[in-house]
């Protein structure tokens, strides 16, 4: 009882010095907030083939993205996630398609089918891209602590009043972000690309899988409802469902 009570204690400890080397503090209403207080939206966008336009697409694209780019009044960053794609399920998924076929010849043609992935990705990683778009938000500064005379005199602050205040400061934040990343996602369909904005359990199968490459293929992150605070928003960790910060 003891050891597996020290096991945990020590999981805990590993969790919590984990969390001490991300930047994120909270992942709320589709939105990250670090922990300087900055606010960022995460856009997935498609992808288009450029090498197969003609000259004149090629052409205007450059354009629109030049012009996407001259119309940013605020800094956004562009990123590329390849992971190793995992086809174990879709394989199993095969198999007993080909198990339930009633003709012999589709049957074969199925299972050879199958042994034909197999042999690809033995010999090759198959890679999965996805295109993100990030879009940033700076509050304006946090007011300094009052200090010497004036510290004297302050009133205690009142917790409920407090956490009002920071809601609201945040929808207002958020609302602003939005704006931008509407502008953003404006401006690339413009290009042709389409972008949506990833809500928060989205988000957090993102960093989930940034931050776990080799877990993430195999074993599918929990409904983030069922997350504690401590994987999300970095405090002091309690049950973690079984998961890996």
């Amino acid at each position: 009882m003891a050891d597996k009570k020290q096991q945990e204690q020590q999981r805990k400890q590993e969790a919590a010095s984990t969390q001490a080397y991300l930047n994120i503090a909270e992942i709320k209403d589709g939105v990250v907030v670090l922990k300087d207080g900055s606010l960022r939206v995460v856009l997935m966008t498609s992808a288009v083939n450029f090498a197969l336009k003609s000259g004149e697409e090629q052409d205007a694209m450059i354009f629109a993205y030049q012009r996407f780019l001259n119309s940013l009044n605020f800094p956004i960053q562009i990123l590329i996630h390849s992971r190793r794609l995992d086809l174990d399920y879709y394989l199993d998924k095969l198999s007993k398609r080909a198990e339930s076929q009633t003709l012999e010849l589709v049957k074969l043609q199925t299972l050879e089918y199958g042994e034909f992935i197999k042999r690809l990705i033995s010999v090759t990683n198959i890679m999965d891209k996805r295109f993100y778009v990030v879009v940033p938000f700076y509050p304006p500064g946090v007011e300094q602590q009052v200090k010497g005379i004036k510290s004297l005199f302050a009133t205690k602050p009142n917790p409920k009043a407090e956490s009002a205040k920071r809601e609201a400061d945040f929808q207002n934040f958020r609302g602003q972000l939005l704006q931008r990343a509407e502008g953003a996602a404006s401006g690339l369909g413009a290009i042709g690309v389409r972008a949506v904005q990833l809500n928060s359990e989205e988000l957090v199968e993102l960093f989930y899988s940034v931050y776990n490459p080799q877990t993430a293929t195999k074993q599918k992150l929990v409904n983030v409802d069922d997350l504690t605070a401590a994987t999300i928003s970095g405090k002091e960790p309690e049950t973690q469902g079984g998961q890996d910060a």
